[in-house]
């Protein structure tokens, strides 16, 4: 137990986006995805989720944890129109309608609210997505569906304190996935591989020295500098205790920061793609279409689609 409260005490929370929405035709995104970690509440209707179908009931959450594509469906109607990710960014005001009153949240038939955030260990590791987990269901939960509606609600009103209440419930938020996954006893193997993290501090130099030079050289000769390993075994040294290689990771940090300055700062693609190591710009939009599905260009434009 004492590994996992370093695990919720070094988690560093950051609310992204919150929606309550109400389907305007049924569908399935075959591939659903974003960097964020995305909880929905569903309050009237039916969503699916996995190639199995398997189906969430009202007042049940789905957990879809970041930077993992998951066939997500909406609506009464299986087996209708099939969509992909790219699709449904460009034209979701096509499928769904958002709700701005407070009265109203829960009301609609075929309506679900959602809470999307980054959940990091050490401000540096994605917790969700380290785990290499698919979407799950959360269900008999009052607090967490409860703890949904509070962001949703703050989110909806311009009150004095909003943005303060929005990182606490988000927060609490957090805690109760992961006491819900622990409780559960779900995901047990990789939340003991996770523990390693809070028992080699090199690692953790690692991850910072990381964070805080995506912009830079970033080789297997310069991390061997910081771990103080030899640079034939960094690789190996990391990998073996994070389940990836440091390359492999350090384009995911550099793709993540990239999507953060397009959702939050009008750079250019190319300055973007040169703050995070690219000096090709073609490259990294190759990198970073291979990665997400969708073109640079498109991912900031979807936040303009996303607060519809």
């Amino acid at each position: 137990m004492e590994d996992y409260n370093k695990v919720i005490e070094s988690l560093g929370v950051r609310y992204i986006k919150s929606k309550n929405l109400v389907l305007q035709q049924p569908f399935t995104v075959r591939n659903s995805y974003d960097v964020g970690n995305t909880l929905i509440l569903l309050h009237k209707g039916r969503i699916s989720f996995g190639e199995d179908s398997h189906v969430v009931e009202e007042g049940e959450m789905l957990f879809v944890p970041g930077g993992r594509a998951t066939r997500v469906g909406y609506g009464n109607e299986p087996g209708g129109r099939v969509i992909t990710n790219d699709d449904l960014i460009t034209n979701k005001d096509k499928f769904f309608s958002s709700n701005d009153h407070i009265d109203l949240i829960g009301d609609a038939e075929q309506s679900h609210s959602f809470v999307s955030f980054d959940a990091k260990v050490f401000d540096s590791v994605n917790f969700f997505a380290s785990l290499d987990v698919p979407a799950f269901l959360i269900s008999k939960n009052k607090k967490m569906a409860n703890l949904i509606r509070q962001v949703v609600e703050e989110s909806i009103q311009d009150l004095p304190g909003r943005e303060r209440l929005i990182s606490i419930y988000t927060e609490n938020l957090v805690v109760e996935v992961v006491r819900y996954v622990l409780q559960n006893n779900m995901f047990v193997e990789q939340l003991a591989t996770n523990s390693t993290y809070f028992k080699d501090p090199r690692l953790i130099d690692l991850f910072n020295y990381i964070k805080e030079h995506l912009g830079g050289d970033l080789s297997n000769k310069v991390l061997s500098g910081v771990a103080n390993v030899s640079e034939d075994y960094v690789g190996q040294y990391f990998k073996m205790l994070t389940n990836i290689n440091p390359q492999d990771y350090i384009e995911y940090q550099r793709m993540e920061r990239a999507v953060f300055l397009l959702r939050t700062t009008k750079k250019s693609i190319r300055e973007i793609g040169k703050d995070v190591g690219y000096k090709d710009t073609a490259y990294f939009c190759r990198r970073f279409k291979m990665m997400f599905g969708i073109p640079a260009g498109k991912m900031r434009r979807r936040e303009s689609a996303m607060n519809i």
